[in-house]
């Protein structure tokens, strides 16, 4: 129960800047959500976002942070084993499942779904 809360709580903290930052900025959404990706990644690197993923689970995995972090572990890794090669390879090596399941999840809506002008 308490794994629960803990991945609520830190999930709910990163939405909440989100939408601060929609809020409170004239960035667009796009921009903020590349934002996180790239905080992700920043914190990855520094290893900071390890320690946070093993305390919140899916609290810190699921937000696009997460997908950041799991592109900078990815390169990391990989330069690793592979050189300086692994800098191209890696963060695709990593985060390929959660690219297969957001290309799948499109096609699908595309197939479904009925987009109007606006």
């Amino acid at each position: 129960m308490i794994l629960f809360l803990k991945a609520f709580v830190v999930g709910g903290l990163i939405c909440v800047l989100g939408q601060i930052l929609m809020d409170k900025t004239k960035l667009t959404s796009a921009r903020i959500l590349v934002g996180f990706v790239c905080l992700g990644c920043l914190l990855g690197g520094l290893g900071i976002y390890q320690p946070l993923e093993e305390f919140a689970g899916a609290g810190a995995t699921v937000p696009l942070t997460g997908f950041g972090f799991r592109l900078a572990e990815g390169v990391m890794k990989e330069v690793d084993s592979a050189g300086i090669l692994g800098v191209l390879t890696g963060g695709m090596k990593a985060a390929a499942g959660g690219i297969s399941v957001v290309v799948a999840a499109a096609f699908i809506v595309g197939l479904v779904a009925n987009p109007k002008e606006k």
